[in-house]
């Protein structure tokens, strides 16, 4: 969709020239919700692909992931034999049920900041306890957890003119076996409940996504019994939590939840799901 309201577009090549934000302002980066609809209220986009961020760097520490890397790079990593986690990151991906078009466009930094609740890098990104560095614009940086970074819906942490750098996904939650749930009430619909858990030694944390308004990550020592497991659910979650829109009631986002949870624990317990 053309924005007829832009009246210019900057195009920085350095940390330097992200000066200047202002309302009307926005950045810009794949642009697939950008231009999916009219934005009256832009002036100006500030283009961050012309910054020639890596996409993706894989070193002892981990993996960190470049807020401008499409969707198309970030299936096609390929990642070292011992991270058992990896898989995740093509289950994700395919989450979106997006065209080859979209794939090559979308970025994971633009669906982490869309901060919807059926996102599936911010899933991804929450189970394998992500840290988002930030920089600010007075030339700062600051670095929050993903899970704390989404708020709810179409809200983040994000002051004005405060740009998503890069998402850093560490070794130890890479290398952690891992078990995956997903549902919506279509063939090809957006998610209405993703699960995903992960477990190394007797630590099991599951992460609640899609189902709820934010993320949720809970963590235990050991495996917890069904019961345990069902209790914490039901305390850190509150009714008022689960999401409600055209993918999914609440009543039924809270059942999926709890159903997926289990077989989790079950498939990470060693028993069958």
């Amino acid at each position: 969709m053309d924005l007829n309201s832009i009246e210019a577009v900057a195009r920085p090549h350095e940390r330097a020239e992200l000066t200047g934000f202002a309302q009307g302002d926005a950045y810009l980066a794949g642009g697939t919700w950008l231009f999916s609809e009219p934005q009256p209220h832009l002036r100006r986009l500030i283009d961050l692909t012309t910054l020639g961020w890596e996409p993706l760097r894989a070193d002892e520490d981990g993996l960190t992931v470049a807020a401008t890397c499409t969707i198309a790079e970030l299936d096609a990593f390929d990642a070292p034999a011992g991270w058992s986690a990896a898989p995740l990151v093509g289950l994700c991906c395919r989450s979106f049920l997006a065209s080859f078009k979209i794939w090559n466009t979308a970025t994971v930094g633009g669906n982490l900041c869309m901060a919807l609740p059926a996102g599936p890098m911010i899933s991804l990104a929450v189970a394998l306890e992500g840290m988002c560095e930030i920089w600010m614009p007075d030339g700062g940086g600051r670095r929050l957890p993903v899970v704390d970074f989404v708020r709810g819906p179409l809200e983040t942490a994000l002051a004005p003119g405060e740009v998503l750098r890069a998402v850093h996904l560490p070794i130890e939650a890479l290398t952690r076996r891992s078990a995956f749930r997903r549902a919506s009430l279509s063939a090809h619909g957006r998610s209405g409940v993703l699960l995903i858990g992960t477990i190394k030694g007797d630590n099991l944390v599951l992460t609640v996504t899609a189902s709820t308004r934010r993320p949720v990550r809970l963590g235990f020592a050991g495996v917890p019994d069904a019961g345990a497991l069902a209790s914490r659910l039901n305390a850190d979650i509150p009714d008022t939590l689960y999401y409600d829109d055209m993918h999914g009631r609440p009543d039924w986002r809270r059942h999926m939840t709890l159903t997926f949870a289990e077989e989790i624990r079950g498939e990470l317990a060693g028993a069958k799901p």
